[in-house]
């Protein structure tokens, strides 16, 4: 074997590795920042689970919910829809704007918070009271607003649980509206004219796209849970319901688990990390993953190299 071909081998083969080397610090890199943009998406999910709210719930003869109210005295009331994830407190601003990225804690939150028209009074005796919220993946905030639509699923929750004034009201949903977004004749919250009123419980009859007759009329108060629509553009739903005086029974309690699982409560210990924290055990995984690649495709060129020198090259 020639000098000249001995050292041309050895120049492919070293510009070869250098090669591999580069895509695989690429591939590493690419796959680092996936895996962050995944991990991003799905902390913003998990900070806005109810059961990071799960401490704060208003319980007889606890302070849990006053302890909510000291941190943030926006807070004013606590909405549950049996048979869903929807288990949060409830802020009213002094606009419509502050709770959008704000969580009910009051901090910065791509998730937002459930909240109160701020036209609305806090007592909910208006006729119409409106709450809004994202609608979001993973069956957070107000995501689960649009299964109403499905029959079956508006058949099986009928009832839910609003608490406010140190009280538990209940909530009996009667219709799943469909509507755009400016339609100002359906978010309107506040009515306190009994014909208008009457006019809107026409209204939202006719747009509903499930409903039950359960006998509401203009002397009653009705709460409407507002959010974005994934069917049209600038569509919105809302799952209207009346306010009772009468607690009903979650039919869904005995065949769910409340304990926070394992997982719920390593995502609530992470998201308490700081910023810095964080990053670092992310660029330290990256760096083993790196590493650990590094060294098996060193082992394989070895064993490239043994296989050479044993007689497979003339």
């Amino acid at each position: 074997m020639s000098e000249v071909g001995t050292t041309s081998r050895r120049i492919v083969r070293a510009a070869n590795s250098a090669v591999n080397a580069a895509v695989l610090v690429i591939i590493v890199a690419l796959l680092c920042f996936s895996g962050f943009a995944l991990w991003d998406a799905n902390q913003v999910h998990a900070t806005a689970a109810a059961e990071n709210y799960a401490i704060y719930k208003p319980i007889p003869e606890e302070k849990s919910f006053d302890e909510l109210i000291a941190i943030n005295s926006d807070v004013c009331a606590w909405i549950e829809v049996y048979g869903t994830h929807i288990d949060y407190p409830i802020v009213q601003g002094e606009d419509n704007m502050r709770y959008l990225n704000r969580n009910a804690e009051g901090k910065s939150s791509l998730s937002g918070a459930i909240f109160l028209d701020y036209r609305n009074a806090r007592d909910f005796s208006d006729f119409n009271s409106i709450l809004y919220g994202h609608h979001m993946d993973k069956e957070v905030m107000f995501g689960e607003i649009g299964n109403f639509s499905e029959k079956s699923y508006f058949d099986d929750r009928r009832y839910g649980m609003l608490f406010y004034e140190g009280k538990e009201h209940g909530l009996e949903f009667f219709a799943l509206i469909h509507a755009d977004a400016y339609d100002g004749s359906i978010f309107n919250p506040g009515i306190d004219d009994t014909n208008e009123a009457s006019d809107y419980l026409a209204l939202i009859d006719e747009i509903a796209v499930q409903s039950r007759d359960i006998g509401v009329s203009a002397d009653d108060r009705i709460v409407l849970l507002y959010t974005c629509s994934m069917s049209t553009t600038n569509g919105r739903d809302a799952l209207v319901g009346r306010i009772s005086d009468e607690v009903f029974d979650d039919p869904f309690a005995s065949e769910e688990d409340h304990t926070v699982s394992v997982t719920r409560t390593f995502q609530m210990w992470w998201n308490e990390l700081p910023a810095w924290t964080k990053a670092a055990v992310g660029a330290s995984i990256c760096l083993v993953a790196l590493v650990l690649l590094l060294t098996l495709k060193k082992k394989r060129q070895s064993s490239e190299q043994k296989s050479i020198h044993g007689g497979k090259w003339a």
